[in-house]
């Protein structure tokens, strides 16, 4: 792959994971304020744990999904030989680990970088979503 390929399918897949996650946050706090009308006479702990888990569940998927996708870029461009070894990369990638027991040919080496970003703008927004959470959870708590 030529560095623009790279740099054009790397933009591509990380655009599509942006977009999943946005897709998914939306839902989640969709479903996070559906449920707090349901849950307004319950217990404090309640009301504070239940927004917490429900956000926890979605980032987790969110975040399980995207390494699937880039473990299927690397299984269907014929990249890494298995799923086991595609699943382990694209995670350690995911995650900016990097172990650097498995390393892609110097024709990928920009794309495979494109995943490691990924990685790191999803945490990043996974952290905001949940610090903003939080902040807006306790503070109804504080208020009631």
């Amino acid at each position: 792959m030529t560095l623009a390929q790279q740099i054009l399918w790397g933009s591509v897949y990380l655009g599509i994971c942006f977009l999943i996650e946005l897709v998914l946050l939306t839902w989640c706090t969709q479903t996070i304020r559906g449920m707090a009308l349901k849950l307004e006479e319950s217990k404090r702990f309640v009301t504070i744990a239940a927004p917490i888990c429900i956000a926890l569940v979605f980032i987790v998927a969110i975040h399980t999904f995207q390494v699937w996708l880039w473990a299927i870029v690397w299984v269907l461009g014929e990249t890494l030989p298995d799923w086991n070894t595609a699943l382990y990369f694209s995670l350690v990638t995911f995650t900016t680990l990097g172990y650097g027991d498995i390393v892609l040919g110097e024709d990928l080496r920009i794309f495979g970088a494109f995943a490691s970003v990924t990685g790191l703008l999803a945490f990043g927004l996974s952290t905001a979503f949940m610090v903003a959470l939080m902040t807006q959870v306790f503070k109804e708590e504080l208020m009631s």
